[in-house]
């Protein structure tokens, strides 16, 4: 078995030419990955469900617009929260139910207590669900030009305008590949 540079922290930016319906323009935040497969969550999914509708003990904390997103097509029924914290980046001073996944981004524990956390907290997204792929999975799709694979930003966890987020991250890109912003949503229609 090859070994595997962890893209962990990095995000996964579908590029046009990915035909699956479940990540058309998905912007996919991992938050493992390893020689046993990979974990994300997609950033730009908002669903029309409210926090408060199912974790209303979180609902305050959650960042505008305060909703679920969808986080992939797999585990629907789960939720994951992906937490900023300010100055998270430094080995000490963690709070209590957050784990660091890369810098200042980490994963919530959901079941500890929201005042734990709250005055640590620069901004919080719960997801339902998460994108997952066995070992090797996400490696092929990278060798067949599915992902552009590029650096995360802690303000990509809580973009204000999600459906803007593919276009923003392609944008701030070095060289040809921030052209792919300007890419149409139906090149027919070019």
């Amino acid at each position: 078995m090859t070994e595997v540079s962890s893209l962990t922290g990095r995000l996964l930016v579908a590029t046009p030419a990915l035909a699956d319906p479940n990540f058309d323009r998905a912007v996919v935040l991992l938050l493992d990955h390893d020689e046993e497969g990979s974990l994300g969550v997609v950033l730009n999914r908002p669903t029309p469900v409210g926090v408060a509708d199912i974790l209303e003990a979180w609902a305050d904390l959650a960042g505008e617009p305060g909703v679920v997103f969808q986080g992939g097509p797999v585990s629907l029924d789960s939720a994951l929260g992906v937490a900023v914290i300010p100055g998270g980046s430094a080995v000490e001073g963690a709070p209590l139910g957050w784990r660091r996944v890369h810098g200042a981004i980490g994963l919530v524990d959901l079941e500890a207590p929201p005042e734990l956390l709250a005055s640590a907290l620069g901004s919080l997204r719960i997801f339902a669900g998460y994108a997952g792929w066995g070992p090797g999975q996400l490696e092929d799709e990278l060798v067949d030009g599915a992902w552009y694979v590029v650096e995360s930003e802690p303000g990509d966890v809580s973009s204000p305008a999600p459906e803007r987020l593919w276009r923003e991250v392609l944008r701030r890109q070095r060289g040809d590949l921030a052209m792919v912003a300007t890419y149409p949503d139906d090149p027919s229609l070019n």
